[in-house]
């Protein structure tokens, strides 16, 4: 199962963050800052599978290291940001993309070239809907970012890998977005079509014998 699917930029700033369990929001926002220092530390070269234990080396409890040639040293332990999922099973898959890390925090059921193929598939489909994408599409567009990571992943689950049929159903619903905002605006472009009509001029006053009638000013009701 997919846990989390994170991506923020070189500098940590979160761009995408999708959790597909409950947890407080301290929790979410400590899991993003050990995911990006955990990833950045990693060379490129690197392994892009990360698998962690209860944990990783930092702040926290102490445990001797042997050195030859001399006494133990004292590395010091914190827990694993997986740990906040409720286990020690979990792994970081990720890949980085110019500017961009996307990282897929998933349990040992999954498939580390799966998920990897994922991400590409995922990267890929945004470069497709926003022609050469770029880490300002998924600011600016990130209703549209968000659906399209809907059609590839809900609840935790992979729904769709296929690229072609992940845009086909984005461009549908991108027309049906379109159709509906154009029923929507109909009645006030009637309202203003309206009033653009020119009418003849209509007398103000009609004579019939001894009867005088006076014609209302309808523009005031328009």
């Amino acid at each position: 199962m997919i846990n989390a699917i994170l991506v923020f930029n070189n500098h940590g700033k979160p761009r995408l963050v999708r959790f597909y369990q409950h947890l407080a929001e301290e929790a979410q926002q400590q899991i993003i800052r050990d995911t990006f220092h955990l990833v950045l530390k990693r060379d490129d070269h690197i392994c892009n599978f990360l698998e962690c234990g209860r944990y990783w080396p930092g702040r926290g409890c102490a445990s001797p290291v042997e050195r030859p040639g001399g006494p133990p040293r004292v590395l010091q332990l914190s827990p694993c940001p997986h740990s906040l999922f409720g286990g020690s099973d979990y792994k970081l898959i990720y890949r980085h993309y110019a500017t961009l890390y996307f990282v897929f925090c998933v349990d040992s059921s999954e498939s580390e070239l799966g998920i990897l193929d994922l991400i590409q598939v995922f990267v890929e489909t945004l470069d497709k809907c926003f022609e050469n994408v770029c880490e300002l599409d998924l600011i600016f567009h990130m209703d549209k970012v968000h659906h399209i990571l809907q059609e590839m992943v809900i609840g935790g689950m992979v729904l769709e890998t296929n690229m072609n049929e992940i845009v086909a159903q984005v461009e549908a619903q991108g027309k049906l977005e379109k159709a509906e905002g154009g029923l929507s605006a109909a009645p006030s472009r009637a309202v203003s079509a309206v009033k653009n009509i020119n009418l003849p001029e209509i007398p103000r006053n009609i004579n019939i014998g001894d009867i005088n009638i006076k014609v209302p000013n309808l523009s005031q009701f328009m």
